[in-house]
């Protein structure tokens, strides 16, 4: 294979994990629940791949005869966050899970970061939805200048400001002050959270910026790149893994801009890896626990997956997967939820109804796209290259 692309429809889980309970997540399905949630789920092109003969899945209709190869993958790292997901997807699975900080960050963190980001203090400093905090605490903020400061079941600081009253680069500025204070805490993410708007009709933008942790090992990234290898980040990519084992980031706008960009990469890239994150499935509808949003969306992808088709060639390979589940009818938290994510493999060479089964790591993902790409993977990952190509 000359180029592979990996797509993750960010929080599209396929089922519980068996030790969900230990994350308060029994009987999560992102994908049955919202298409039950929703009245039902047009994707004809997943649907040929074979996303309805996944173990476990039963929403979606099956094929008779599965285009694609078809599984599922357990997370071997404990977690279910954005950064846990994707480094072990590139072959980077983590022994111990990030801290958090529900109930709050101490005056340890807090205060450092007030002096150093020259604010008069911070708003809230407790775990909360994103949307109803600037709801609650947007007109404050404006009014005082302090930045809303919050967290979730996830390692994250997130800071959510005006980008206007406070300014954008500010915030990022403010960011990056914390993120250097949680080094030493081993803290996951920082994550810039502007919005705009006035009182009453606040609203996020598409300018968030996540400042992460850098993975604690070479993850396949950093291998394709140190054997010269293009590796094109679309989306979150490149703040998910620190910039490293990037060559070209394309910031994007939400998933149709994402589809959009990749659409365009694949008509020029000659060779390499293109790592797509496509994060409104996540952030849009399943923390918001929008099942009718989250159907759109996937509805969405799968037209625009149709017209990535046209550009791809004969040596291309594509997998498509996720970093963990948001499940849209789990109301009592809009929290990720501990889930199977699904693997389909499609392209030219693919073997159509390969059954994968379940695999043990996402890491056979990062391991599979390295030995496409004429490495010799070195692990921890188990590749299934050789049993869903025809070489």
């Amino acid at each position: 294979m000359k180029r592979v692309f990996c797509l993750v429809l960010d929080s599209l889980g396929v089922g519980a994990m068996p030790d969900a309970a230990q994350f308060g997540d029994v009987g999560a399905h992102t994908l049955d629940h919202l298409v039950e949630a929703a009245g039902g789920l047009d994707v004809p092109r997943l649907s040929a791949l074979g996303l309805g003969s996944i173990d476990g899945v039963h929403s979606v209709t099956k094929s008779r005869s599965p285009e694609g190869a078809f599984g599922r993958a357990r997370e071997s790292s404990p977690g279910k966050d954005t950064s846990t997901g994707h480094w072990e997807m590139m072959g980077c699975p983590l022994e111990h899970a990030f801290p958090v900080f529900s109930a709050g960050f101490p005056p340890a963190i807090i205060d450092p970061f007030v002096k150093r980001s020259r604010v008069p203090g911070v708003l809230w400093n407790k775990a909360a939805s994103g949307t109803e905090i600037i709801d609650r605490l947007g007109a404050e903020h404006i009014a005082s200048g302090k930045p809303i400061v919050y967290t979730s079941a996830d390692s994250v600081f997130q800071i959510a400001c005006h980008e206007t009253h406070f300014g954008l680069q500010r915030l990022y500025e403010c960011s990056q002050i914390a993120r250097e204070i949680l080094d030493p805490y081993g803290v996951g993410r920082v994550i810039a959270r502007p919005f705009v708007g006035e009182v009453g009709s606040f609203k996020r933008t598409y300018n968030r910026r996540d400042y992460s942790m850098p993975p604690p090992r070479d993850t396949v990234l950093d291998r394709l790149k140190k054997a010269g290898l293009p590796v094109v980040g679309i989306g979150k990519i490149e703040d998910i893994f620190a910039a490293r084992g990037v060559t070209e980031s394309i910031h994007t706008e939400g998933n149709r801009d994402g589809m959009r960009a990749t659409i365009d990469v694949a008509s020029k890239l000659e060779r390499g890896f293109v790592f797509v994150n496509l994060v409104d499935f996540d952030m849009l509808y399943g923390h918001r626990r929008d099942s009718r949003g989250y159907r759109q969306a996937l509805e969405e992808f799968d037209r625009d997956y149709v017209e990535l088709e046209k550009q791809l060639r004969d040596d291309d390979l594509v997998l498509i997967s996720a970093d963990h589940g948001n499940d849209p009818t789990k109301h009592e938290t809009t929290d990720h939820t501990r889930e199977y994510v699904p693997i389909l493999a499609a392209g030219k060479r693919v073997k159509g109804g390969v059954n994968l089964g379940t695999r043990d790591s996402f890491a056979d993902i990062g391991a599979t796209i390295e030995e496409a790409l004429g490495l010799a993977p070195v692990g921890p990952g188990r590749s299934f290259y050789s049993a869903i190509t025809t070489r």
